[in-house]
């Protein structure tokens, strides 16, 4: 097993930037699980692995690094021994119906959990708006759990994307309909909106049914992870 080197440390650590994963369509995944899952059913999308254990093994080139070297090239305050640089591969979505459309998410951790949200409820595929945070990027790898990996996520102009969709548009809006009483079918789109702004003006424009989640308590807004999973599952209640 080769030393991790200090051109190879620089050149992992490049891809903590956007710029640079766009680039060279690579990405970065930390952790033990997630690393594993990709070796055990994705290996050909791994470019490199990096282990703190000098008795790892595994077909795919993998680097040696101390602990020091590891948090160097580590987005984590508290990094893992095992860490993968991986191609980037577009996973297509055919016939697509379930369709999750997110306009200008900008907390990673949020965006993570709502890939691991829609994989569980069986979203065909996520649309993003073009000012959303970036899929692969490092905290919103790690908070998608392995999502990121299963879930057909494209970025274009959403506003383009929706006034050329077939598909019944749904919205996420205070001023929607009780989202309980609503007849809702496994087949749409659900535009959910920025943490702080929600939807942008010209998205509400092209939005068809509004909805809304009511409030039985005192909190001013739900977090927008939370209220696309509870969203999402009153799509798939009835199915």
């Amino acid at each position: 097993m080769e030393t991790l080197s200090k051109n190879k440390i620089k050149w992992i650590r490049s891809f903590q930037l956007k710029k640079n994963r766009d680039a060279a369509q690579l990405f970065i995944v930390e952790g033990e699980k997630m690393v594993k899952e990709l070796i055990d059913h994705n290996a050909a999308i791994i470019e490199c692995l990096v282990s703190t254990n000098d008795q790892f093994h595994s077909s795919v080139p993998t680097y040696l690094a101390d602990s020091k070297s590891m948090k160097q090239i580590s987005s984590l305050k508290t990094p893992n021994q095992l860490l993968a640089v991986v191609k980037i591969r577009k996973i297509e979505a055919n016939n697509a119906k379930f369709i999750l459309a997110l306009d200008g998410i900008q907390d990673p951790g949020n965006m993570g959990t709502i890939l691991r949200t829609a994989d569980w409820f069986g979203v065909d595929k996520i649309i993003c708006s073009e000012n959303t945070v970036d899929v692969y990027n490092c905290k919103v790898v790690q908070a998608s759990m392995g999502s990121v990996f299963r879930v057909p996520i494209d970025y274009c102009n959403l506003q383009d994307y929706l006034q050329t969709s077939d598909l019944p548009i749904y919205g996420a809006l205070l001023e929607g309909d009780n989202i309980y009483t609503q007849e809702l079918k496994r087949s749409g789109i659900i535009v959910m909106g920025n943490e702080g702004s929600g939807i942008s003006d010209s998205i509400q424009s092209l939005i068809q049914k509004k909805i809304h989640i009511p409030r039985f308590g005192q909190s001013e807004s739900l977090n927008v992870a939370v209220a696309t999973a509870v969203i999402l599952s009153e799509f798939c209640r009835t199915q």
